[in-house]
């Protein structure tokens, strides 16, 4: 597995980054048998440490964490934690897609804007009705299945992703409903 441990503004120390691959290593083999990489970023925020982690497995899915304390090593042992009990969680669904997935997901490519929001709605009409756009990214689409989707969607903490529906090669969406339930789109 490729580590990428870095800090925003603070030195991190050749013991740090060794605790973070041991530590972070044991976790997720325990509970992943693939784990492609993992990237860990401490900052400082006043007082606090911060430790956010995301973890890539071979399934597709990403797992993230983050914690934070006044000390930087209880710092990444919080979100070592989190990141545990996540895939812990998931650990009996992990395993049953990685069996039926031989191969890493086909991620794809697709363009992402962000759109100027209205700022003086109430005084007057716009001039035209097309958006201004601020941005443009390029963002993955993987190629899943609505279970591994679901899946994908809860670890990461998303309300929404948008997917490739492995079974009928068309783009879906899934999303968190207010009452609590998943919704799924299939056009």
């Amino acid at each position: 597995m490729r580590y990428q441990i870095t800090g925003k503004q603070i030195d991190i120390g050749a013991a740090l980054q060794d605790h973070v691959r041991d530590e972070l290593g044991s976790v997720v083999q325990k509970y992943a048998e693939r784990p492609t990489d993992a990237q860990v970023i401490f900052s400082k925020n006043a007082h606090e440490f911060v430790c956010e982690a995301t973890v890539h497995l071979s399934t597709g899915l990403t797992a993230q964490a983050r914690a934070h304390a006044n000390e930087i090593y209880a710092a990444f042992d919080g979100c070592a934690e989190k990141m545990e009990k996540q895939l812990r969680r998931y650990k009996r669904r992990l395993k049953d897609h990685h069996r039926e997935r031989p191969e890493p997901v086909a991620i794809s490519e697709a363009p992402s804007y962000i759109l100027a929001g209205e700022e003086d709605a109430g005084e007057s009409e716009p001039d035209t009705l097309q958006p201004v756009i601020v941005a443009e990214t390029q963002t993955r689409v993987p190629s899943l299945t609505v279970g591994e989707a679901v899946m994908q969607m809860e670890l990461a903490g998303a309300p929404v992703l948008v997917f490739r529906n492995e079974k009928k090669d068309s783009v879906n969406v899934v999303y968190r409903r207010d009452d609590g339930n998943i919704g799924w789109i299939e056009p």
